[in-house]
């Protein structure tokens, strides 16, 4: 059990130092520190809360197969929990904000 702790520390210690931000596309320093510090708060929630999800899915998926027998209701069960994103990065905070003029790159 302590050693699960141990790699799930090590694990949101590495998602959230901005290691997603570092191939951001900002052009400054302020926005690259803005775009790493959004990833990162937005991973500190995301992640336990994606955590939740896919063991709740994977649970309720098996156990409607053995309730049921009904493997097409399983598969997608499985199909709507498991599947990513798994982190935020920052072409996923893009893609989730949609195309908006004033974010537009500079040419």
């Amino acid at each position: 059990m302590l050693k699960l702790r141990n790699l799930t520390v090590v694990i949101l210690a590495v998602l959230l130092s901005g290691f997603f931000a570092a191939g951001s596309r900002g052009e400054d320093a302020i926005e690259k520190a803005g775009i790493a510090t959004g990833v990162t708060a937005g991973n500190m929630w995301f992640l336990p809360i994606k955590a939740i999800s896919l063991s709740m899915g994977a649970l309720s998926g098996a156990l409607s197969f053995l309730l049921t027998g009904n493997a097409d209701l399983s598969k997608q069960i499985w199909e709507d929990t498991l599947q990513g994103p798994y982190a935020i990065t920052p072409d996923v905070a893009k893609q989730a904000v949609g195309d908006r003029p004033e974010l537009r790159e500079k040419k």
